[in-house]
């Protein structure tokens, strides 16, 4: 089944959940600090009752979190915008993960029958049952990280794409075969730059990719963001919270406001939206 929208990666429970892991506060902690009632916040974080306007503005000032992000998040009508501007074909890849979905993508030239495919997916059976009938050929496999929602399908594509080269970060996850790429590589494809921004923070190994296509002067870029940056809400900060900081403050420094971000769930969204919108995005992260 191919999911032509996805819904967002995390809902008002989840941010309030990752603000308080970067924070270094519990429940109970951030329920003194802003005073709201304990149970009723737990509530809130099990999706079972809303925040008044009130309690977000607490929330927020307490968590460090843009209040009208969270407000956005918190009215379960997060702006999404429309995605334009970009010289290439761009195909998502949407494949069921717990609740929501996982993403890979495939960019290719809109006139040919091969791409380049960013992460895989679950799986084996969803990879096939969303790839488009038109792609017959893969240039090249580009890995985020190595968690199994986005490397599930790799061995299928290897399979049938078994001269393309799959490149990704290093570290002591690697799976077998991969390229290790450094920060600030880049990488020509098929008239396509791949450029390389490491990104750790979410787990210590991990890359976003700006892809362009050079001879398009006035094009908008691309951002494969992995788990880093969400339509709405970041990775959770499995590693570092610092260094996810660090990392989504070079990606707003490297990429330009009309960057389309394509993440590893949830919709598409561009830098400007987040900039504007996403909660975690302008207060203490990155200094964007």
């Amino acid at each position: 089944m191919v999911i032509e929208r996805a819904p967002l990666e995390d809902e008002l429970g989840d941010v309030l959940d990752k603000a308080m892991s970067m924070a270094g506060l519990n429940e109970t902690q951030l329920a003194e600090k802003t005073g709201i009632n304990v149970d009723h916040l737990h509530a809130v974080i099990d999706y079972c009752e809303p925040l008044t306007d009130d309690e977000i503005c607490r929330v927020a000032a307490v968590l460090n979190l843009k209040e009208a992000g969270l407000r956005a998040v918190a009215s379960e009508a997060y702006p999404l915008p429309d995605i334009c501007g970009l010289p290439f074909c761009l195909y998502p890849l949407r494949m069921r993960h717990g609740i929501g979905v996982a993403n890979a993508y495939l960019v290719a030239d809109c006139s040919q029958d091969w791409g380049i495919l960013f992460d895989t997916g679950t799986g084996e059976d969803f990879l096939w049952r969303n790839w488009p009938r038109k792609i017959k050929r893969v240039a090249a496999v580009f890995l985020t990280h190595f968690e199994t929602e986005h490397t599930g399908g790799l061995p299928a594509v290897r399979r049938r794409f078994p001269h393309a080269a799959v490149f990704g970060p290093g570290g002591e996850k690697r799976l077998e075969g991969v390229i290790v790429l450094k920060s600030g590589a880049s990488i020509e494809e098929n008239g396509f730059q791949v450029e390389v921004i490491s990104t750790p923070g979410h787990v210590e190994d991990h890359h976003c990719y700006k892809v362009s296509l050079p001879q398009a002067k006035h094009g908008a870029h691309l951002l494969i963001s992995g788990d880093l940056l969400f339509a709405g809400s970041i990775g959770g900060a499995f590693f570092c919270a610092d260094r996810i900081a660090v990392s989504l403050g070079e990606i707003f420094r490297s990429c330009g406001e009309d960057t389309v971000v394509a993440a590893g769930h949830g919709p598409l969204t561009t830098l400007r939206n987040e900039r504007t919108n996403n909660p975690f995005i302008g207060t203490n992260l990155g200094n964007v």
